[in-house]
Formats: structure tokens, sequence, C-alpha cells
């Protein structure tokens, strides 16, 4: 299983030009991937810089045949013209989709800082192995007490999907909404975090659970553990990175970091103010 995760920045490069054809080249330069995680992606806010107003879902899925789109929308607002502005995380998968949870993370108010609405896009997907609970995050920039905060739920969502793993509900009848599907233990989390490895974000979100529920391990740290992480932003772009740095990471539970097989940051595209992250999984 070969997974990209991906600030694409709406697609606009160094260059300024939003540019969605360019992002699935590089991407399927990369790897032919399985899954696509992207975050900050938009539909219909020409307001961004270069964008036209594009439906980015749909231009990406596309050009993407064979998958499918579960688009996590965190702003959703009035344009002012009868219709809706979006702006969100997308995970394109080819394997197939059981079930998708779209989960708004906590906001506390932090008047001194600028911040958004963040939300965790959750599919799971029916790996070679089994079900895989896959989830892509985008988190707070400016304020460390919101970013804090959704760390916290993030692990409070894997936890409660571990207690459902272990402990199912009963099922309805298949085809209605009692339907019990699987939720498994076993999960990727991946996405822009806004924290470095070096921070207390990262070893909140590494720590332990309670015996029976899996904790998260660094991907990177599996497939090089003397090595430390390769930036993910500010190689190519500086006007708001003062040095290059890690802020994107993939976290896989400690129950299948024995298949991460590599973990690789492609350096060179500059496609985004972000650098994508390849993991591959034996099956």
């Amino acid at each position: 299983m070969k997974l990209i995760t991906w600030n694409i920045q709406w697609g606009r490069g160094i260059d300024l030009k939003v540019d969605l054809p360019r992002i699935v080249r590089t991407a399927l330069g990369i790897a032919d991937f399985d899954v696509l995680c992207l975050q900050e992606v938009a539909v219909n806010f020409p307001g961004l810089g270069g964008s036209r107003g594009e439906n980015q879902c749909d231009e990406l899925l596309r050009a993407l045949p064979g998958y499918t789109a579960q688009f996590g929308v965190a702003t959703d607002v009035d344009d002012g013209k009868g219709d809706r502005s979006q702006f969100g995380n997308l995970i394109l998968s080819r394997l197939p989709v059981i079930q998708v949870y779209r989960h708004l993370l906590p906001w506390p108010a932090d008047p001194d800082m600028p911040s958004m609405q963040r939300i965790a896009v959750e599919a799971v997907v029916q790996a070679q192995w089994g079900p895989l609970r896959v989830m892509t995050t985008h988190l707070e920039y400016y304020s460390t007490k919101q970013r804090t905060t959704q760390v916290e739920a993030l692990r409070e969502l894997h936890y409660e999907a571990c207690t459902h793993a272990i402990s199912p509900r009963p099922s309805g009848d298949p085809g209605e909404p009692f339907a019990a599907l699987p939720r498994p233990a076993s999960a990727i989390l991946t996405g822009d975090f806004n924290f470095k490895a070096e921070d207390p974000e990262h070893r909140r979100i590494t720590a332990s659970f309670e015996a029976g529920v899996p904790r998260f391990l660094d991907a990177w740290s599996v497939a090089h553990p003397s090595e430390s992480h390769t930036h993910t932003v500010g190689l190519h772009e500086r006007s708001w990175a003062e040095q290059p740095y890690c802020c994107d990471f993939i976290f896989v539970t400690d129950d299948i970091a024995s298949r991460v097989r590599a973990v690789t940051v492609d350096v060179h595209t500059q496609a985004s103010d972000h650098q994508p992250i390849l993991i591959e999984l034996a099956g």
C-alpha cells in the first residue's frame, strides 16, 4: 500500500500559479499511490491567490479515474451569490472505502490570534491485509492553545475508534444506518500538524494509551530511526517560514509499524509551499 500526504496550498505553486493538473502529475510521479491525502483544498473560493474559484474536488477527481473522493469541509460560508465557499481536506482512494467520518475539531476562543475551523477526515479503507482507518487533518497554525486542544481531540477520536473495535455494537440489517461496519484500531494519521518534531504536541500525539489501545508512532522515525526529519516547508519559499523545518507527518499505530517499508519526502517539487510525503507499507 502506498499513501501520499500533501498540503497543496489550494494547488498554488511557488510560481504563484494554481495548477491542479501539476499536483496530480507530481503525485503520480512520486508513486502509483493507493491513497492521496490532501490539505488546503478549495471549492468556490476565488479570493484565494491565483484561484478561479474552481471546484478543486471535482477537478482532482476527474484527473484520477478509478479513485473516489471524500471531502471534509472545515470552512463553509456564503459566497454572497447564493452558493457556498468551502475549504478543507480531501482523501482520494482507489481502495474500497467502507465508511467515512468527518470530525470538526475543537476551536476554543483565542481572540489575539487569527484562526479558522479545522477538521479531521477519516476513511476506513480496505487494505490488502484488512480494514484500516486513514485520517488526514490540518491543525491550527497561529494558536498554540487551539492546536493543543486539537491534538487532544485526535487522541480522543482514536481512543473512541479503538473502543468500538474492542467492543463492537450490535448490528442492524445490512443497508440500514444501524448496520455495524468495521472501524478498526489500526490507523494512519496524516497531515499538516503545524508543530515540529521536537514540540510538546508531537510528544503528545505519540504518547501511550491504556492497555489494548495502540499508540501512534512517527512513521519517519520507524523508517529512519537515526535520522532527523527531512524538512517539508521553507525549502523553496520563505515568506512565512524563516528557515526550513518539518511540520507534515505520517503517524501509524504500533500494531502496523512492522509493515512500514519506506517513508520519503519529495524535496524537489515546487508545486506547493509544502513538500509531499510518501509512505509504503507491506501487504
